[in-house]
């Protein structure tokens, strides 16, 4: 409504809603597999440099080395993937933080992919490849509906399934759910590596999107989906990661940056949006879970009180 009503000529067209829905697809993606990880308990600060790596492999397979694209992708997810199951070696085997370890693995990423493009763009990717990316079936870009098929996918899993139950359940108290019988290391690891995995799908529809890529293209990946993941515990389920939150949080995130981009056109308003909401979300996300702590605490005094003999 604000932006609807500050500059109409320029937010309220198709263009717009066309241009945030594709610039969140890549995001979604991102975010969704960094869910995987938040929700067993569990930080991936390596996520942003891993799509970067990802997209500097895959281009360079595809343009530099002439691999068949399909098996280029194919190999970009593996080393992704395997990139989480390193995160998981460090985090449950060897018991370093989570935040440590994935800090540290993705300086090292990122070192990686400023030596394989010596810090140089690799590209142009041809354009057989791209076309998966830039197809347009109505008039929507075939991007958001890549990322809405994965989100419904990761929404039954999470919400429909054992599995999904097991890995809320390790991130909100592993040791209960170890006590419980639920084997928290094995899906601690399972989660890590499918984060990897769906950060090497993202880093593979980057690829075909954009077609040419600098080792830094990865820095605008780790903020954003952060934010989105922790204002989407405020969202539909508050205290609760959840895809439709972070449908929402996304593309609130998008409305918000693309409109602040129109009315100034500085190039540093994504990072200040992104970085100021990620503070918010997180702020509101401590509020309430301090709230539902007090409740539950009321509760119980109350539950107590009420179930005693008042003549003892």
């Amino acid at each position: 409504m604000i932006f609807g009503s500050w500059i109409p000529q320029t937010f309220l067209t198709a263009t717009t809603v066309q241009a945030i829905a594709q610039n969140e697809a890549i995001t979604i993606i991102v975010s969704l597999s960094l869910m995987a990880a938040l929700a067993a308990g569990v930080f991936d600060l390596s996520i942003g440099q891993n799509v970067g790596l990802g997209a500097v492999v895959c281009i360079s397979l595809v343009s530099t080395y002439h691999w068949n694209p399909v098996a280029a992708c194919v190999a970009t997810i593996l080393m992704c993937g395997a990139i989480g199951g390193l995160n998981a070696l460090l985090i449950v085997v060897v018991g370093i933080d989570s935040f440590i370890a994935t800090l540290g693995v993705g300086s090292a990423l990122l070192a990686a992919a400023e030596f394989l493009t010596n810090d140089q763009f690799v590209g142009p990717t041809p354009a057989s490849f791209q076309i998966f990316a830039e197809w347009q079936p109505l008039g929507i870009p075939v991007l958001i509906i890549y990322a809405l098929v994965l989100a419904l996918a990761a929404w039954y899993v999470l919400e429909h399934t054992p599995v999904g139950r097991r890995l809320y359940a390790t991130g909100a108290n592993a040791d209960a759910a170890r006590l419980a019988g639920i084997a928290t290391k094995r899906y601690v690891v399972g989660a890590l590596i499918l984060t990897g995995l769906g950060v090497g799908v993202a880093a593979v529809l980057l690829s075909a999107e954009i077609g040419s890529v600098s080792a830094q293209v990865g820095n605008s990946y780790l903020l954003a989906p952060f934010a989105a993941c922790f204002l989407a515990a405020t969202q539909i389920k508050p205290g609760r990661y959840n895809v439709g939150g972070l449908l929402v949080a996304l593309f609130l995130l998008g409305i918000g940056v693309k409109g602040l981009s129109l009315v100034t056109g500085a190039v540093w308003i994504p990072d200040l949006f992104n970085g100021v909401a990620l503070i918010l979300a997180v702020g509101l996300a401590v509020i309430l879970q301090r709230r539902t702590q007090r409740r539950s605490k009321r509760q119980a005094i109350s539950a107590e009180i009420g179930g005693s003999n008042p003549m003892e």
